[in-house]
């Protein structure tokens, strides 16, 4: 840790999550996970039999973010759109034994809750798929999203946009995020997914994957030392304050801005890659958490990647303790 932050300091940030607080606002999903093994091809078509063995349903999305801030022992709030069906009934109620407050979840009649089904076998992903709308949210429903920040405003030490692309966070939402956390100390923290990042323009980090981050330079594939350029670039060209990105096996690389720019590389802690399935929401919510809780930057990100270095050596849609991450510290 040695030039970033002493084990004492680490420690100090954690220990500090229990007062920290933050909101998590985007796409809520459900993760179904259905765990089999293979033991034969199917005769009808070239495709693998699994005998399946068991599954279960987790917190996805904004949802898996909102549960790795809880996880860590931070104060979290969620706001977000569900259906009005047993999916996002199971959403509320996950929430309310958590002791999460649900003002900010809004159940729309016509729309069903984002739910995306995993096939794994043998610790190996076989096939997903997803039943979700990605029309954009009623107006109706961005305005009670937008009245919760609003109540929350001057509480927040760190806001978490989770943008999956599945309609929650519009042009309008962010929009209304902008203004009702203007003037504040909020740092507000924005996983991508749309290539356009002039939608997040002035948020203070970003955390695009390396493929997010290329396309929103306007290329397909970053090499070598291209990625300096496009952090450099992408830092000028949105006026965010950081920009982390994540990197897969390779960790993770942030660049600051605070009159100069600053490149810098975290490799990954993990000793095996299982499963990368949330990585990135273990990643933002960490980060956003060690913030809140007085951390840098630098020491947030060296943080959030001690953590995602641990979530990636579990199979499936997980999170990491307190306990774990002191642990690996």
């Amino acid at each position: 840790m040695k030039g970033i932050l002493t084990k004492k300091r680490a420690v100090s940030i954690i220990e500090g999550f229990p007062r920290a607080k933050v909101l998590v606002v985007g796409d809520i999903m459900v993760d179904h996970f259905i765990w089999g093994r293979v033991s034969r091809i199917s005769p009808e078509a070239p495709v693998p039999v699994v005998e399946v063995q068991s599954d279960n349903l987790l917190l996805g999305g904004c949802a898996n973010v909102l549960n790795n801030v809880y996880a860590m022992g931070g104060q979290v709030f969620g706001a977000g759109v569900v259906g009005r069906d047993p999916m996002g009934d199971r959403v509320v109620d996950e929430f309310r034994k958590r002791g999460i407050d649900i003002g900010g979840v809004v159940q729309e009649d016509e729309r069903p809750t984002t739910l995306k089904t995993r096939i794994v076998a043998h610790s190996q992903q076989v096939v997903r798929f997803d039943r979700e709308s990605r029309r954009s949210v009623a107006a109706a429903s961005i305005e009670r999203i937008l009245s919760y920040i609003r109540s929350l405003r001057g509480e927040l030490g760190a806001v978490v946009i989770s943008d999956y692309n599945k309609g929650v966070v519009t042009r309008e939402l962010l929009d209304g995020i902008r203004q009702a956390l203007a003037g504040g100390h909020t740092v507000v923290c924005v996983d991508p997914k749309q290539n356009d990042f002039s939608l997040y323009r002035g948020f203070d980090v970003i955390t695009p994957n390396h493929h997010e981050a290329a396309r929103a330079f306007g290329t397909e594939h970053i090499h070598g030392s291209d990625l300096v350029n496009v952090g450099n670039a992408l830092l000028e060209r949105y006026g965010f304050q950081a920009l982390l990105v994540t990197r897969g096996e390779a960790g993770m690389s942030l660049f600051e801005r605070d009159g100069r720019i600053r490149h810098t590389f975290f490799p990954t802690q993990a000793k095996e890659v299982f499963d990368v399935t949330g990585a990135g929401d273990t990643v933002i919510g960490v980060f956003a958490l060690a913030v809140a809780s007085g951390a840098t930057f630098r020491e947030a990100a060296f943080l959030a990647n001690y953590a995602a270095g641990i979530v990636v050596g579990k199979v499936g849609t997980a999170t990491v303790s307190q306990q774990e991450l002191k642990r690996v510290l």
